[in-house]
């Protein structure tokens, strides 16, 4: 935001009371209409079974993966295949290069290894190149508000084998991790939207923060710690979408989770309610925004990795985009060479959506996996988009940038206000003045149009081998499929160092 201060002074009561969705982005006049009275204070206990605090202390600490139903266990498994497939392709990517400069600088004691790397470093330096990794493709698995789990896999890995913690402890601790992300993000389900936070690095910052307490069996005496730490270090805004910062808020959040749950358990203070309790989530990240404490009322007695599932990304780009790749697909099919005949696209699509259309066209890899009108092009062109699609070459492909040019992006009012799924509805124009309209509700990888086993496989092997041998990716995957079903992880860490 401008520094309003030249033209139009802010009253520092009003400045504090207004929610940050008001705050950014604003006018001086919007915010002079603001009140000045503070935003009312959110219902912040969960009922009668206690506070979100305490409930998420008791559920992680008596959590056993016996308690968890299959489909819970199964999905934990893909959640593992697709979160090391692409942190393995992630490995090689600008950002993990930059951070992997900065963590081989530190000099850390060789503890543990990096995934996709060859030296090794401490737990939390490990965690956070992990987590950078995973990211930075921006191809990780999503669920409900984004890729809220993004940082747990990459803090539990260098955990797990520091602990020399089994496979399925391994497996129990992601199940912890996601279930408590799953009822933050319930009881606020505005939080990446309305508040302009990125879930990755708020949300996802206490879930595996909870997820690695999960992992070193800290009694639920030490949990309230762990989650008050964890609440303090939750940061990452949406406006960092599109640069390498986005996966960098995931490395932040997998460091600081092993740096809360170390600190909790040796003793480490911190509020004991910090969820619910006076400056803590529901009244900093939560103010003037939805909270629904009573989420939190139902952990361990339902599932929402097993209820509701996860969303795997078919393309490696922003999930907001997707339905407008699918729908591009889909007229590609129809228009065969006629794509050369088009004059005109129109994009109707939700507001949401709207921070993803750009009348200036991408220059590098992080602003195209966030352009609309890039990805449409993109598909138009040349199909389904992969790693390679947004490498400079093809960024720099001039029949690209020639069709992105004809993109016109409006909202649609059929579904303006789409908050989870984010339809696209493309209309193409041709020469001859015919058009072609498709609508796409849910894109690919979703509950209605999940991806097959066969493209999962594909997408991970695709991912793998930009890191190691396509032996090395087999056994790696192997290893995934059964999680749990091992004794240890020693034949495992060796698989996913780079020689």
């Amino acid at each position: 935001m401008e520094n309003d201060d030249a033209t139009s002074p802010l009253d520092r009561r009003l400045f504090l009371a207004a929610g940050a969705s008001t705050l950014i982005g604003a006018s001086t006049g919007a915010l002079a209409q603001q009140p000045a009275s503070p935003a009312p204070k959110p219902n912040v206990d969960a009922g009668e079974g206690g506070k979100p605090t305490q409930l998420v202390a008791e559920f992680v600490a008596g959590f056993d993966l016996k308690q968890a139903p299959a489909l819970a266990v199964e999905r934990a498994r893909t959640a593992f295949i697709d979160t090391m497939g692409v942190m393995l392709a992630g490995s090689r990517s600008e950002p993990a290069a930059l951070v992997g400069e900065m963590v081989r600088a530190e000099g850390a004691k060789p503890a543990v290894g990096v995934v996709g790397q060859a030296y090794q470093t401490s737990p939390q330096l490990a965690a956070l190149a992990n987590g950078v990794a995973a990211h930075a493709l921006d191809f990780d698995f999503t669920y409900a508000q984004g890729q809220l789990l993004a940082p747990v896999i990459p803090a539990l890995l260098p955990l797990a084998e520091s602990l020399r913690a089994s496979p399925v402890e391994t497996l129990a601790a992601f199940i912890a991790g996601f279930e408590v992300a799953s009822r933050l993000s319930r009881a606020n389900p505005d939080h990446n939207g309305g508040g302009s936070w990125h879930g990755t690095g708020t949300i996802g910052t206490i879930a595996a923060a909870a997820a690695c307490a999960r992992l070193t069996k800290l009694p639920a005496a030490a949990l309230p710690d762990v989650i008050g730490i964890a609440v303090s270090l939750a940061s990452g805004v949406n406006a960092n979408y599109g640069t390498m910062t986005k996966p960098l808020h995931a490395g932040q959040a997998a460091r600081n989770a092993v740096m809360a749950a170390h600190l909790g358990g040796h003793g480490f203070t911190a509020n004991r309610s910090a969820l619910e309790g006076r400056g803590g989530f529901a009244r900093t990240f939560a103010r003037g925004l939805a909270w629904k404490p009573e989420a939190f009322g139902d952990l361990g007695r339902s599932f929402d990795l097993a209820e509701r599932g996860i969303r795997p990304k078919r393309y490696p780009c922003g999930g907001v985009i997707h339905t407008g790749i699918d729908a591009a697909l889909d007229l590609r099919e129809q228009l065969g060479p006629r794509v050369a005949d088009i004059t005109g696209i129109k994009a109707g699509i939700a507001k949401y959506a709207a921070s993803r259309a750009s009348e200036q066209y991408p220059t590098n890899t992080e602003a195209a996996k966030f352009n609309l009108q890039y990805v449409v092009a993109y598909s138009l062109v040349h199909g389904v988009p992969k790693l390679a699609s947004f490498d400079e070459p093809a960024i720099k492909d001039e029949r690209v940038k020639s069709l992105a040019g004809l993109i016109a992006v409006a909202i649609d009012p059929e579904f303006a206000d789409a908050h989870e799924d984010y339809p696209t509805r493309l209309t193409i124009t041709l020469k001859d003045g015919r058009t072609l309209e498709k609508l796409v509700v849910h894109a690919s990888g979703t509950k209605q149009y999940p991806m097959t086993g066969a493209q999962m496989e594909e997408k991970f092997f695709d991912c793998a081998t930009q890191a190691v041998s396509r032996d090395t990716a087999g056994k790696i995957l192997a290893t995934l499929k059964t999680l749990g079903e091992q004794n240890s992880f020693d034949e495992f860490w060796p698989l996913l160092r780079r020689g």
